[in-house]
Formats: structure tokens, sequence, C-alpha cells
């Protein structure tokens, strides 16, 4: 049975896509080439852990979204989205090739008239020079007159209520003006608002500029946390005040890391371009090797907070609360949690954790105890780390039971917890 429109990679990603075009009656067909995939969606259950629910994977289906792995379904829709995963590589580049991969499947089924939509996270000039050559020359199909072609960078916000697909302004930029107002034109059937920027190059810059600018603004603010511990100085109080400026300032917390699928994208390095002049961006890279230092500084403080109680790190019972990368969610995308295991458990500490979304972890391929009773573990453990905020934790009544509990949140009342 055609359908509307093809989400191509099922993942964290495309499945909010194909959720909002079910929603909006448009006739949606996920594919994917992972056959675990398409398994775990056609008997109702979320494929990605930390994506969507079941409820709601079980929502769309009876909605008439159709999971499928038969590239043959690509040439049956008028609408096409690339919502392929792009993961650093070993040298902190976006890794294209699930991206490529995507559009090989979908050049050879690519019929004349279709709106092929990319909105993985890549850096500026993919569109152009990565995947419209492979769409033209898998197609014979030239973009821009036989096709449309255009650039969207997904916002997605996992867990917020607020901001949702609908009420989220959509970015565009076309191939041609043809190409952004075919775009224009399926994205005003899911959301409130569409952006046109001038082109791609404009749209796939705009992911750049909102992803770094989180990424800079958590370092500055991270920096500003270990300046105000070694200066005895409350940060959490003064960012409390700074944010009733009502102007020039947006409020950034610190943390034990960042992790998320948003990663910071230097578009001084495109290595399929030889056009993109190569001047790096100073302050991303400041700013990433400020963030990644914060696991290990989580650790200094542990080993001091142990240290000053008496204890040593090795022997020492450490429970770790919350090891997901945003509260209330499954997701561990880059979380620090395990990173700050790892390295607690090379100085000897006995790790066990707590997370109401999380029912089994492992590091290093081995099982972690998980405590069944949060209160019983924390009184018997010699440190508690709140890594993640869950709204489950009542924080004011962990303080009470845990024997040191180290906040790296800030989610403790002022005085009952040793804050990051």
């Amino acid at each position: 049975m055609p359908a509307d429109l093809a989400v191509i990679g099922l993942g964290h990603l495309g499945l909010p896509l194909a959720q909002a075009a079910v929603a909006a009656g448009i006739q949606t067909v996920g594919y994917d080439t992972d056959p675990r995939a398409f398994a775990e969606l056609s008997a109702g259950r979320t494929p990605v852990e930390g994506s969507l629910p079941a409820s709601d994977i079980r929502r769309m289906l009876s909605g008439g979204f159709r999971p499928t792995t038969n590239e043959a379904e690509l040439g049956r829709v008028r609408t096409a989205v690339i919502c392929a995963p792009t993961p650093l590589g070993p040298d902190r580049t976006l890794d294209l090739s699930a991206v490529g991969e995507a559009a090989r499947a979908l050049a050879a089924r690519l019929r004349p008239h279709t709106t092929v939509l990319l909105e993985s996270s890549v850096p500026p000039g993919t569109t152009e020079d990565f995947l419209l050559p492979l769409l033209e020359k898998g197609s014979g199909l030239r973009g821009g007159r036989d096709f449309h072609l255009a650039y969207s960078p997904t916002r997605l916000d996992p867990g917020n209520r607020t901001h949702v697909y609908a009420n989220t302004p959509k970015v565009i930029g076309g191939l041609t003006p043809a190409c952004t107002e075919s775009a224009a034109a399926f994205y005003s059937r899911l959301t409130d608002k569409v952006v046109r920027a001038r082109g791609p190059r404009e749209a796939e810059m705009t992911k750049v500029l909102e992803t770094n600018f989180r990424h800079v603004n958590i370092a500055l603010v991270n920096e500003m946390a270990v300046l105000c511990h070694d200066l005895g100085v409350d940060l959490w109080d003064v960012i409390r005040c700074a944010e009733t400026k009502p102007f020039g300032f947006q409020p950034f917390r610190p943390g034990p890391g960042v992790g998320g699928h948003g990663a910071p994208v230097d578009p001084g390095f495109l290595p399929y371009s030889s056009r993109t002049p190569g001047h790096p961006l100073r302050m991303v890279s400041l700013a990433q090797e400020i963030n990644d230092r914060m696991p290990q500084y989580v650790i200094q403080r542990c080993a001091t907070l142990l240290n000053e109680h008496g204890k040593s790190v090795r022997g020492a019972r450490v429970l770790l609360l919350g090891v997901t990368y945003k509260p209330d969610l499954a997701d561990q995308e880059a979380s620090p949690a395990r990173e700050i295991a790892t390295r607690l458990m090379d100085m000897g500490a006995q790790i066990g954790y707590h997370d109401p979304h999380v029912l089994d972890w492992r590091v290093r391929e081995l099982p972690v105890p998980r405590a069944d009773s949060l209160y019983e573990a924390a009184s018997s453990a010699d440190l508690t780390v709140l890594l993640q905020h869950h709204r489950t934790y009542d924080l004011q009544g962990l303080a009470v039971k845990a024997q040191l509990l180290l906040d790296t949140r800030g989610a403790t009342p002022a005085g009952a917890a040793h804050r990051l």
C-alpha cells in the first residue's frame, strides 16, 4: 500500500518524526535496515533505548504506521526524510556512513517529483556536497529539477512537555527556492511555524550554532563550578541571582559531564570537501575539552570528600544515582556515569547504582549491582553521588539517610549535601 512519507532511520530522530506525521494523518512508512528494529516495532515495542515508549509505538501502529526493511517501499512515497545516525568517529568528526547508506537505498528507488529531506546532524555542506551526488548518481535524476532536496535540522528535546514537535519552529533550507517551498509544504503539516533559511548550508549551520551554543555555555558554567568551589562561593546561589536579569543572560547549570545526542560540531574539519576552509572553531574545541574534564573533576571531589572523612577510595562503597544523560528518561547516550564508574572502579571502589529508568547497567560489559532500596543503599554506602536528578528522588530525605552525599546537579537544599 503506497504511503505519503518514508522515514529512513528509526532511531532517536526518525521515530519522533514518524510519530508526528502519523498524528497529523500522514500515511507513513518507516524504513530501517536493522531487522531487530523492524521486529521490535512490528511487535509494538521500542527498538531504541530511551526513545518513544511502547505505548506510543502501539498508538502509531494503530494509526497506520508501517515499519519495513523493504527498499521497494521507498519508491512509492512523495516525501522521504533521512534520519540516519551520525555518531562521532575516533577523530571526533561525524560519521556519515549511515547517511550514505540511506541515500544509496533511496536513490535506487527515487522517482521524479519526490521531496527528499535530510534531518541528520551533519556538518555544513553535507546536503550539497555529499548527499546530492549520491542521489543523482544512483537515480539518474537531477536535484532541484527532477526532485526536491532540502535540509532541516532536528530540534528534539526528549522529555520536554512544553516544547513538542507541533509548537517548535522548523528551519528548512532547500537546494532551490522551489525545493524550500516543497519542504515548507510538508513541514507545515507537522508544526505551527516554518522558518525558511537561504539554503541548505544556512540550515545546516543553524544546527551547528544551536548545538555549540549549548556546549560552550555548559563549559563556561562548568569552569565556574570549579572556580567557585575553590573560592568557597555558592555557584548555585550565583546562578539563582544571575537568572533574574531580564536581558543578556540565559542560565545554564553545571554537571558531571555532557551527554545526549547533540555532539558539538566543528565545521572546520570536513574530510569529504576540499572547498571548506580549515579554520576550526577554537572556542568549541576548548569547550569540549573543558566538558570532557568534568567526570575526572567529579572523581577528584569524591576522593577528597572520602579523605576528609577518614576513608580511602580504595575499598569504599560508592552509590551512583541516575546513570542516564537526562532526567526522567532511560536514554544513556554519552552519559558521564559510565566514565565516572569506570574511573572509580580503577581506583578500587565498590560501585553500586540506582536509577528508576535503568534496570540493568553494565560497565566494561560487567553488571553493576542495582540497589533495590534507595534509602538502605544510601545509608550503607560510604559515598552517594547524585549524577542525574530524576523527579522520583526525594533529595531532602536522601540527604538525611546518606552517610555522605555529593550532588553534581545542585538539586538538594542548600546545606543538605556537598554540591559540585
